[in-house]
């Protein structure tokens, strides 16, 4: 038998996992790592005054200085507001501050975690493009639905890696 039917026959064998209510948190990073969050505050603040100097004092370009620093800041948004995320048996919801994202568990092949969340890629193995074609889902500080949410998407037949 080759190895890929009996790859096949273990992904079939795997016993469902089904929530019995949906997983619903919040992951808000300036709140839970308050050293990282000051740290970050600081380099903002340096880098503000360093382009302050360079773009106003120096080159006398104020509005280029305010829309540098706003693309920036909002660069950072991931970071300075709350990510809100809803996952049920069938789809994966995100509420960013702006956009809400939802997407079916069928639109992805693989995943993989790391210590602060885990990526769902749309391809068989881990690629470099997954960061714009598959979602990221950053856990909460304490990690409650760490356990339950690897066990469900183990048992949706993705690749974990």
């Amino acid at each position: 038998m080759s190895n890929k039917t009996e790859e096949k026959k273990q992904i079939d064998n795997k016993e469902k996992f089904v929530l019995e209510e949906p997983l619903e948190w919040r992951s808000f990073p300036l709140v839970d790592y308050p050293k990282s969050s000051i740290f970050l505050s600081a380099f903002i603040i340096f880098f503000a005054w360093l382009l302050w100097d360079i773009a106003v004092v120096e080159w006398h370009m104020f509005y280029y200085y305010l829309l540098g620093m706003l693309i920036f800041v909002l660069s950072l948004g991931n970071y300075f507001f709350p990510t809100y995320y809803i996952i049920d048996n069938n789809t994966v919801t995100i509420d960013y501050t702006i956009t809400k994202i939802k997407k079916n568990f069928t639109d992805f092949r693989c995943f993989y975690a790391d210590k602060k969340g885990v990526m769902l890629g749309t391809f068989m193995r881990p690629r470099r493009i997954d960061r714009f074609r598959g979602i990221s889902i950053r856990f909460s500080k304490d990690q409650a639905e760490k356990d339950s949410l690897m066990k469900l998407l183990e048992s949706k037949n993705l690749r974990k890696y």
